[in-house]
């Protein structure tokens, strides 16, 4: 808990010390309200280290600054720096009825280069909420044509999109795509049903907006 505490205290230093409010930070580091930024001053928030890169890069210092205050000082054995990559942004998946599957191949996401993904999504709705994807969240996509039962996959209906678990019987000739809401009905295809649907591939990873 020291450790967030002093990380929290150097961020709010650093913030003070460049004339920033904290919802002009949090709005620089995608937070939706000053209240995020709060709570990471007092300590109470344990950052993942793709979200301490972002606010490092929004205050001009390196990560190894912000965490420790000290740009000579070693990263612990369990720390690796954070290198980024840039994800093409696909467009948008439903999380709850399927939506159109527009395709915008001029946007790209900026996320963690060690995350095994081809190119990302924006999700909509809840019906995935069980597995804490939540409305707005960006969804990493590893593209393969079929996923492992019980995982997470981006799936074209006819020409509309997605996210859900999957659940193929071949012996049935059968998918399942289970929501993580209960109050959503699972979508159920049988037979030539199936010739409309195609798997874009895996979720491997998703980014929150807070």
């Amino acid at each position: 808990m020291s450790n967030l505490i002093n990380f929290g205290k150097r961020l709010k230093s650093l913030r003070t010390s460049q004339g920033l409010t904290q919802e002009e930070l949090a709005r620089k580091t995608g937070y939706t309200s000053r209240s995020s930024i709060n709570k990471i001053e007092l300590g109470l928030v344990d950052l993942p280290q793709s979200k301490i890169a972002i606010i490092a890069e929004a205050l001009g210092v390196t990560p190894t600054y912000l965490l420790f205050g000290d740009e000579g000082a070693a990263l612990p054995s369990n720390i690796r720096p954070v290198v980024k990559k840039k994800f093409r942004m696909l467009g948008e998946i439903a999380c709850g009825k399927p939506i159109y599957a527009s395709e915008d191949f001029e946007t790209y996401v900026e996320a963690a280069s060690d995350i095994n993904a081809d190119f990302c999504l924006t999700a909509r709705g809840d019906s995935m909420i069980g597995a804490r994807i939540h409305d707005g969240d960006v969804v990493f996509i590893k593209e393969q044509p079929i996923v492992e039962n019980g995982q997470i996959a981006a799936v074209i209906i006819d020409d509309e999109a997605t996210l859900k678990r999957w659940y193929y019987y071949p012996d049935k000739n059968k998918l399942v795509l289970n929501p993580e809401n209960p109050k959503y009905e699972p979508l159920v295809y049988v037979g030539e049903e199936l010739n409309t649907i195609r798997c874009l591939g895996r979720a491997v990873c998703f980014m929150s907006k807070v």
